[in-house]
């Protein structure tokens, strides 16, 4: 059994259940490797037998059986730079607040290993979307991808933007708005979801396109099938607008065509049977509960 492991800093007393997970993958005589400077910060509270290190350029590859990320949602979409195109199984733990990709509790830790030896999880792909310009944004790099969402917003003004919008070629409307967002089903539960977004199944083969404070309150979230191949085109009274790809963000001249469409890789994550989407949903969103008391 192969793992890596991947994390940022923590807050008070979260550190110990990196040691749990790493006293049960040595119960199973697991082979670990662990992200660099992650390596260096809880090397100051463990000793490290036998681990290797990694970084986004080397270390991992498809002959790893999991990667556990320590952290929040936010830490999960940065693991996913790390995993790529290599097929390895992602499962988040969650140290931060709110998660719907780092569902695993911290107090839960240690089933991470015991229930994936049993075989108590399943594998689910998730799609990400990617972005095509006709030229070289330094902020991105080959890193072009997504899996939550790709955001489209103003820079440098208080006013309005005007995203023109096509889907497979043909025109669909002109969003005047704060920006757009082009969610995977993934990314519904996020940003997405805040400005009036669907959720949607991560299963479902489907983008969400999602006006932020539109002028027009008949500009509703679309949802399109994920083969969608979208074009897009700022207008507004600065030069430049911002363009994200989740935590990664970058400044883009107005005028220029964004391409946005399906990548060609999907991520695996781990659904373990007793963290299950619904489940989450039911937790994060107080779905069911009666609070007119």
């Amino acid at each position: 059994m192969k793992v890596a492991i991947y994390g940022q800093s923590f807050i008070g007393n979260d550190i110990t259940c990196v040691g749990e997970l790493l006293d049960e993958l040595e119960k199973v005589n697991a082979k670990i490797a662990i992200e660099s400077d992650f390596a260096e910060f809880i090397s100051q509270n463990f000793t490290l037998k036998k681990t290797k290190t990694f970084t986004q350029e080397q270390g991992l590859d498809s002959s790893f059986d999991m990667f556990v990320s320590f952290g929040g949602d936010g830490t999960m979409l940065r693991a996913v730079t790390y995993v790529r195109d290599l097929d390895i199984p992602i499962v988040g733990v969650n140290t931060g607040r709110l998660g719907f990709l780092s569902t695993f509790k911290k107090e839960d830790v240690r089933k991470v290993v015991t229930e994936f030896v049993t075989g108590s999880f399943t594998i689910e792909e998730r799609g990400l979307v990617e972005i095509c310009l006709d030229h070289d944004v330094e902020e991105f790099g080959e890193l072009n991808f997504a899996l939550n969402e790709i955001t489209i917003s103003r820079k440098d003004t208080t006013s309005m933007i005007t995203v023109e919008t096509y889907l497979n070629g043909e025109y669909l409307t002109s969003y005047w708005a704060d920006g757009l967002i082009v969610s995977t089903p993934t990314g519904s539960t996020g940003y997405s979801l805040s400005c009036g977004g669907p959720v949607i199944a991560p299963s479902t083969k489907s983008l969400v396109l999602t006006p932020i404070a539109p002028h027009n309150l008949n500009a509703r979230p679309f949802v399109i099938p994920d083969d969608t191949e979208i074009r897009l085109k700022v207008y507004g009274r600065e030069e430049n607008h911002l363009v994200s790809l989740d935590s990664r963000i970058a400044t883009i001249p107005n005028e220029k065509e964004i391409v946005v469409k399906k990548s060609d890789f999907t991520i695996k994550m781990i659904e373990y049977k007793s963290e299950s989407f619904l489940k989450t949903l039911r937790n994060k969103l107080l779905w069911g509960e009666d609070k007119r008391n």
